[in-house]
């Protein structure tokens, strides 16, 4: 990106993770980090002035201001924040999930598509380093246990919990559906769901085993109700055993030679993973706009899509499974529980 001109950038949306979005732009030496945009007014301004950065009224008057723009709105909000962006000609990287609804994604893709513009979706923990070595080895990949749990998020005035506008399957077990369709080639022969609702409306806590048709196998739990937080990422493959555990910043890798096991440590510095993330959308658009060719996010919109498509699936078949057997669980509103 030597000797290519500073993206000028904007972010929509200044909660937990825009606000993080804003700092980390203001403070590259690729970006020009022209301002925020927040229907909260009070949230935008309180992230304005932590980082000196401009609020602007409108998101149309930010937008035509800047070439890219990072969307961290609640994710039922994507849709209709994002299409209008792309169909400006804006390059555009919105958080994970891509979407709150299948169409709503694929409607969100072929806007982009049309206007020949990047497209990113924010699965962070692509961009953690172990992955470097996983992605190396995966396609020798047998079996991977994934275990993402996390409290129950705290209330936001006027609003739901954050992540809870979904179920915890697209809030956080999207992010190791889309590790682990990255890690294993292969199309999914049949998975089994079991996941209920505790204090929200919809699923907090997950687990689904899926079988893939190269005979590799995932199990994940995803759960947003857990009193012990834990991120933890383990794969199983033909000659090593990898173990990441997000939470305490700590990697292991054991793998087979000629003298037996040898181990070697992974340093998980994960305050990176997100600067990495937004490095990365940057250089996309700068070589798109310079050679006038399309460049990918690390986790474009089509990739976005298909973690959505099956993430959706294993929701579906959570929801199936309760009717079956007539587990019934209480309907909360947001009122009550904000």
């Amino acid at each position: 990106m030597e000797n290519m001109p500073k993206l000028k950038v904007g972010v929509i949306g200044t909660g937990a993770l825009g606000r993080h979005h804003a700092r980390l732009y203001a403070q590259s030496p690729n970006a020009e980090m022209v301002g925020i945009f927040d229907v909260q007014q009070d949230a935008a301004q309180r992230v304005g002035a932590e980082f000196n950065l401009k609020v602007f009224d409108t998101w149309q008057e930010l937008a035509g201001n800047c070439d890219a723009l990072s969307v961290a709105v609640p994710a039922n909000y994507h849709a209709q924040t994002t299409i209008p962006l792309l169909e400006m000609g804006k390059h555009i990287l919105v958080e994970k999930p891509v979407a709150a609804k299948l169409e709503e994604a694929e409607a969100m893709c072929a806007a982009a598509a049309k206007a020949g513009v990047v497209f990113g979706v924010g699965h962070v923990e692509r961009f953690n380093p172990a992955m470097d070595f996983l992605e190396k080895y995966a396609h020798k990949t047998r079996f991977i246990e994934a275990h993402r749990l996390a409290s129950y998020p705290p209330p936001r005035p006027g609003m739901p919990r954050r992540g809870t506008e979904v179920s915890v399957i697209l809030d956080l077990m999207i992010h190791d559906i889309d590790l682990v369709l990255h890690m294993v080639d292969s199309e999914v022969e049949r998975f089994d769901v079991v996941g209920i609702p505790v204090l929200s409306g919809s699923e907090d806590i997950v687990n689904a085993r899926i079988k893939f048709v190269n005979g590799s196998c995932a199990s994940l739990t995803a759960s947003r109700v857990s009193q012990t937080p834990m991120r933890r990422f383990r794969v199983f493959q033909e000659d090593s055993y990898i173990s990441m555990d997000y939470g305490q910043h700590l990697g292991m890798v054991m793998k087979r030679n000629k003298l037996g096991l040898a181990r070697r440590d992974v340093e998980l510095d994960e305050k990176n993973a997100l600067a990495a993330e937004l490095e990365d959308f940057i250089a996309a658009v700068q070589q798109t706009r310079a050679t006038g060719v399309l460049h990918e996010t690390r986790v474009s919109g089509t990739q976005g899509l298909k973690a959505l498509k099956l993430a959706l699936a294993i929701e579906a078949e959570a929801r199936r499974y309760n009717k079956q057997y007539g587990f019934e669980f209480p309907t909360w509103s947001p009122d009550e529980l904000a």
